[in-house]
């Protein structure tokens, strides 16, 4: 007799209305950036940014690369950025030239501490970059208030947070620019690429310069750019998943608040006062052997999950450098202690009630 099917961590959902939009573009022999593109672009801006400018790009990373060169981040400048995230929101400082400078985080929702980035403003402060972490918005109201104080820029990686909100305004709306990923496994897909918002006039051109080549018209290059387009195939994607993404926070809201109600025995994700959580993970804090938690959800009951992050960016080999020596006990703790369980849309109800089992028995609370 068979064993319980495996849950995963994360599921991407593609159907059949993708299928044939992508079937569409090829049949269309227009499949480099053309007709897709600029659709996805106005309708991601009136779905999820209020009617704020987007740009399509070819990945997440590069939209933040791009975004910090449009708003003028270079050499010899500095931005503070959480050392818990994936590398690559610290890569893409560092591949402007700059100098990323790692902060502490908020222990409750893993943002960026405002008195820790207040502490490390400097004369080469060009910006701070808050990333909304796990789907929840950092606290990008204090955040604002201090860079315009100090004068500096903000900038947000909203990689994994879109349709999140801090009182009734959207994340991606805050910054000099923002990131969206559309990658795989985030809330919504193109199969590849990214999204960046903006509501600068000047940032949006020259991003739109730097995606293609340095380039508006054909062979007429303004400035040195990239090749970082996206396609019509993955713009095609995209759209169709534009129009899921809602039902689908719905549905990873409904898990989280039925998790938040059955868990014991570990920390669950707390939602800060005017804030919406739209749970790309559902992230707890397991406070004793945490790794040993993870492998006997993954051997014992079938259950995926993920560790993010387990290696906060400033110990990373690639990355350690510009933090010799540095401290963030916030950082290293939660590093040791998040885990990230399935919440995604395609969990049925017996999926949800085996994970709540699985954590309370291992967390010794208890079915």
């Amino acid at each position: 007799m068979s064993g319980p099917e495996f849950i995963p961590a994360a599921k991407p959902i593609i159907g059949d209305e993708e299928r044939a939009a992508v079937d569409a573009v090829l049949r269309s022999g227009m499949v480099a950036q053309g007709p897709e593109v600029a659709a996805f672009e106005r309708e991601f801006s009136e779905v999820l940014l209020d009617g704020r400018a987007s740009v399509a790009v070819n990945s997440g990373t590069s939209g933040l690369h791009l975004g910090l060169l449009a708003a003028g981040v270079g050499p010899g400048d500095e931005v503070i950025v959480p050392s818990f995230t994936f590398a690559a929101t610290a890569n893409s400082v560092a591949l402007t030239g700059a100098t990323p400078v790692f902060a502490d985080i908020e222990p409750e929702n893993f943002g960026l501490d405002v008195a820790s980035v207040e502490s490390l403003i400097t004369e080469r402060t060009a910006g701070i970059m808050p990333v909304h972490l796990y789907g929840h918005p950092a606290n990008v109201l204090a955040l604002g208030e201090l860079a315009e104080r100090r004068g500096v820029k903000l900038f947000e990686d909203a990689a994994q947070a879109h349709g999140a909100s801090v009182d009734g305004r959207r994340v991606g709306t805050f910054g000099a620019f923002a990131m969206f990923s559309l990658y795989p496994t985030k809330n919504m897909t193109s199969g590849e690429g990214g999204m960046v918002s903006t509501g600068d006039a000047a940032v949006e051109r020259r991003l739109r310069l730097l995606r293609n080549q340095g380039m508006e018209r054909q062979y007429e290059n303004e400035v040195v750019g990239f090749n970082a387009r996206m396609t019509d195939i993955h713009a095609a994607i995209g759209r169709v998943q534009l129009t899921k993404v809602d039902a689908w926070t719905r549905a990873r809201q409904e898990n989280a608040a039925f998790f938040d109600a059955h868990l014991r025995g570990v920390v669950v994700p707390p939602v800060a006062p005017g804030a919406v959580h739209v749970y790309h993970q559902y992230t707890i804090r397991v406070l004793d052997d945490r790794d040993g938690f993870v492998k006997a959800l993954n051997d014992e009951y079938q259950i995926g999950s993920g560790v993010y992050y387990p290696i906060p960016n400033h110990r990373l080999p690639s990355l350690a450098h510009y933090a010799p020596g540095l401290e963030l006990p916030e950082t290293e703790k939660a590093a040791l202690e998040v885990v990230s369980l399935p919440v995604h849309p395609s969990l049925t109800q017996d999926d949800l009630d085996r994970i709540v089992t699985a954590v309370n028995t291992l967390a010794g609370a208890g079915a």
